[in-house]
Parts: structure tokens; sequence; C-alpha cells
């Protein structure tokens, strides 16, 4: 007896020891969030209306799990008398536990966001020197994510930074998916996998395929699809399961064209990017949920292997983007990344795509693969056919390849 309970209290004090709590994202998240449609126009009866749309669109049946609340959700300029985080009143008058328990009570998870600094990006109280204080508060409360951002953050080191708020969550008791956006200013992909389930590796998207998009207000930018898929390099050994490549959140219905969108979705899936929605659910047309909601592409996003995809090769205008998947078969997407219309051709049988960070090898010349549309969700032939096609500007033909006996 004395023996197993020194070995309960070794266990306890590794767990404590340990940074952040393990296994809470195997693959990568999914969800809603609401900075990049209302910024901090936010309240109680958007997050609801929300919930029930994740559950009514057939979104939550394809994986889509939390609602985060981005900035703007706590009163601006104070804490309570007893240094606690004071949820906006006015927005959200029934309170936020009991928001909270709304959503859960949908089956659905809940986050919240806050900030390493002394104030959030829109200059709402921070968490600098409230990180134990502020951990309890989101326990208490409930929640399952936090947003952690990087704003108003002078004179802090990033890693230590995160590192302590990963303890104060641990420390707190309440298991709570930890997600760091620091926007890969300090390689977070080199430290965080301890400290994180998963991290921004650029700035703020912006809603279009591929543009830098310069804040007239600062010395700022945020990115288009493109530029932030092609941002960082050699960063992919870096991500995989409970420790995720962060690419933000998607801007699929929010101003490019279906098109783009559904490239858009395919590109973060075959990332292995967390997949957030980031649009106005109240107002999604159905082609957007069709895009949303694509259990085939998911599928990809999904798979329990969590290898991130890669770049096999491109002449300027058509890509060739792949991804290892479990049981040996891969994901290949074209890409048109003109703004165009381009002819296609690809012939399979030349090919030995090789995946040098996780010792994959798909070898086209020796061996057949059964082809899968994933758009058209149809089998389409096989690897023994040449590809000749004509592809959309910005659009992509998204295939899962499995091998034929």
């Amino acid at each position: 007896m004395k023996n197993l309970l020194k070995l309960l209290s070794l266990f306890f004090i590794a767990q404590m020891a340990a940074q952040k709590y393990e296994g809470l994202a195997p693959t990568p998240p999914m969800g809603w969030n609401s900075w990049n449609t209302f910024e901090v126009s936010i309240n109680e009866n958007l997050v609801k209306e929300t919930a029930d749309l994740l559950v009514s669109t057939g979104m939550k049946d394809a994986g889509y799990e939390y609602i985060v609340l981005d900035d703007g959700w706590m009163v601006k300029d104070r804490r309570d008398e007893n240094g606690n985080l004071i949820p906006d009143p006015a927005k959200f008058p029934g309170g936020m536990k009991a928001l909270i328990d709304y959503v859960h009570s949908k089956g659905l998870k809940f986050g919240l966001y806050n900030c390493a600094g002394t104030q959030t990006c829109a200059g709402y109280p921070g968490t600098r020197g409230f990180e134990y204080q502020d951990a309890r508060f989101y326990a208490d409360l409930g929640i399952d994510f936090l947003k952690y951002d990087w704003c108003n953050t002078e004179g802090i080191n990033a890693k230590e930074a995160y590192t302590t708020m990963s303890k104060a969550l641990k420390t707190a008791g309440k298991p709570i998916v930890f997600s760091i956006c620091e926007w890969g200013d300090n390689q977070p992909w080199t430290w965080a996998g301890p400290v994180g389930n998963l991290w921004r590796v650029s700035g703020d998207i912006y809603p279009c395929f591929d543009c830098e998009y310069k804040h007239p207000e600062g010395n700022w930018s945020s990115w288009g699809v493109l530029k932030i898929l092609e941002m960082r390099t050699d960063i992919r050994k870096f991500s995989g399961p409970d420790h995720w490549n962060d690419f933000d959140m998607m801007e699929v219905g929010n101003g490019m064209t279906a098109t783009e969108d559904k490239s858009h979705f395919t590109l973060w899936s075959m990332m292995a990017s967390p997949l957030f929605a980031g649009n106005d659910l109240r107002l999604a047309t159905p082609e957007t949920l069709k895009i949303l909601t694509n259990r085939e592409i998911i599928e990809i996003n999904q798979d329990p292997i969590g290898i991130q995809g890669f770049k096999y090769q491109s002449d300027g205008v058509n890509d060739v983007w792949v991804k290892p998947l479990t049981d040996n078969n891969w994901a290949v997407v074209f890409l048109n990344r003109s703004d165009k219309p381009a002819k296609l051709k690809f012939d399979w049988n030349k090919h030995i795509i090789v995946d040098k960070d996780f010792n994959r090898t798909l070898d086209l010349t020796n061996d057949s693969y059964a082809l899968r549309d994933l758009w058209q969700h149809r089998d389409d032939g096989n690897t023994n056919k040449k590809l000749n096609v004509n592809l959309a500007a910005h659009d992509v033909i998204a295939f899962k390849l499995k091998k034929l006996n």
C-alpha cells in the first residue's frame, strides 16, 4: 500500500511538472472563431445562434466542436475587486458561465481569448502578471480552449510567457487546449511542443487568395491564403498529433469566390492545420456549407497519423501538393495558382515522391493506385492513366490515392 501511494505521488508530481495537458488535440482541432467576421462586436445571442447552427447545418457532425470567442468578451478598462476578468454584462447579460453551459448542452466545446501582454490586441485587459489567477478563472468557467495572443508584450520573452501560462492552466486542473498565437515571430515550432497544442505560423489571415493587406493604422500586414501557405519553410517536421502548425482561421464564406473557398479549405486540410470557420454562419450559403462540411476533405485533415502535407513540385502555374495518410495511402492536390485557366498534364507513372521528413515514399513508377476524387465524390480510375484536364483559375483537383493489390 505504501509503495502504491508512493507511485501515485510520483505520478501526480510528474503530471504537474508537465507543461501542458497531453492528448487534447490528437487531430487538428475544428470549430468556429468570432474574430474574422465580428472582431469585438460579439454577444450572447451570436454565440447561441452559432451553436445552434453548428448542430443544425451538420457542421458538428462533420467534426466542428469548438466555439471560440476571440478578443472583446470582457469589460475593457478594469478587473473586479479581486483582480478577476469581468465578462462584459452588456454583451453577455445572462453571464458567461450560463452561456458556456448552453454551448456544452449542444454537445460542443467552448473557448475564450486572452493575451500574454498587458492588454489584448484590441485594448482589453491582458494576462501579464495574472497568469495563474486567469487560469483558475477559466477553469471555474469550464472553458475547453484558450487562444493566447501576443500584443503589448514589450520586454517579454515568448517562450517564457507561453510556458508560464501553460503551467498555470495545468495547475488550475481543468484540461484546456492551449492555442499559441504569437504569429510565428519567435519560431514556436522549435520550442512549443511541450507548451501548447497548436501554434500560429503567420500573422492574421485576410479574405483574399494571394495578397498582402497592409494595415493603414500600423506597420503590419494581413495575408492571403497562398501567402500564409508558403510563408514558412521546413517547419512541417515539427507538426503532428497534439502539436500542430496553425495556419489561422479560415476565410471560407467571407468574400472570396466559391472556387477560392474550395481551394482554401482543401489546402488547409492538406497542411493538417486546425480548421476554424470564421464566417457568419447565419448568412452562410448552401455552397459555403457544402465546402465546410466536405467530409472526404475533412478526413484528409483529420488523418490520425497527422502528417502535414508539402509541395512536391510547381511549374509556376500548377502546383502539386501531397500528404501521406494512414495505411500507406496518400492525398494529392493539384492547384492552379494563377488567375487564368490552365491546362494540367500529369503522368503519374513517371514520379517517385519522397517525404524525407517522415521517411515515406510514393513510388508511382512501380505501384498503381486507385484514385478517389474528393470534390466530385467519385472513383476516378487509377494512376495508370495520365491526368489531362483544364483547371480553372485558383481551382484545385483533390485525390485520395489507395494502393491497388
